[in-house]
């Protein structure tokens, strides 16, 4: 992207840098590229303070583009705001939940789009999925649903262990584990997927205990071994 005016501050430089390719090209993929460049976390490398509220303030401008900046610098597409109010609070909203829940980065890249767009419903069948996912990628399993988590993670000889499974204790930990993947997956994703989406009412508030609920499975999944089998 040429520089048209060297001498100029660097906003006004910027402004004109933008306009000229904009009246070039007569479309917005340099600003684009710009952004992504711009934004890419590995040029943020010690200056993380300064990294985040730049993305929240960038990402008040997007929102009236259908636009988002995530954490890993990937700009991806959003419900277009309609006022300066609602794309404030959508930007300071998903930073603040996001950062406050801790969100394991394997459910964001499962339901972002939809959790961006505000669409909870699919959010949901989207973050359960990436369990079963998880899942098959850790064993080599093509199964799905409670018969993918009991090979994987039921019997006396399970595939993935969270624990040692020495003790009586963590023998009922291991069985109450895979129990609670499969109340997830019956829960959420069996009426999800089977139900109109006028019939199942997901709140922001029931989306975010969900998605909290899966990057906890998330965690122990990364963190559970494979033990030799017989």
């Amino acid at each position: 992207m040429a520089d048209p005016d060297p001498t100029a501050t660097k906003r006004h430089r910027l402004l004109a840098a933008f306009a000229a390719d904009q009246n070039r090209r007569q479309k917005r993929t340099g600003i684009l590229e710009f952004i992504r460049r711009a934004m890419a976390p590995a040029r943020w490398l010690g200056k993380r303070d300064g990294y985040e509220p730049l993305r929240l303030r960038l990402n008040e401008a997007l929102a009236f583009m259908g636009l988002e900046v995530d954490a890993a610098g990937t700009l991806s597409t959003a419900k277009v705001a309609a006022t300066i109010s609602e794309a404030e609070k959508r930007a300071r909203d998903l930073r603040a939940d996001l950062l406050r829940r801790n969100i394991h980065p394997d459910v964001l890249a499962f339901c972002r789009p939809e959790w961006l767009a505000e669409n909870y419903f699919h959010a949901v069948l989207e973050a359960v999925k990436s369990v079963g996912d998880k899942l098959r990628t850790r064993t080599g399993l093509t199964d799905d649903g409670a018969t993918l988590v009991n090979r994987a993670l039921g019997g006396d000889a399970p595939m993935l262990a969270i624990n040692a499974r020495r003790t009586k204790s963590e023998q009922d930990e291991q069985r109450g584990f895979a129990n609670l993947v499969i109340g997830t997956f019956g829960m959420f994703r069996n009426p999800t997927a089977h139900e109109a989406r006028i019939r199942w009412d997901m709140s922001l508030e029931d989306a975010e205990d969900l998605l909290s609920l899966v990057s906890l499975i998330h965690r122990r999944l990364d963190a559970a071994v494979m033990p030799p089998r017989p």
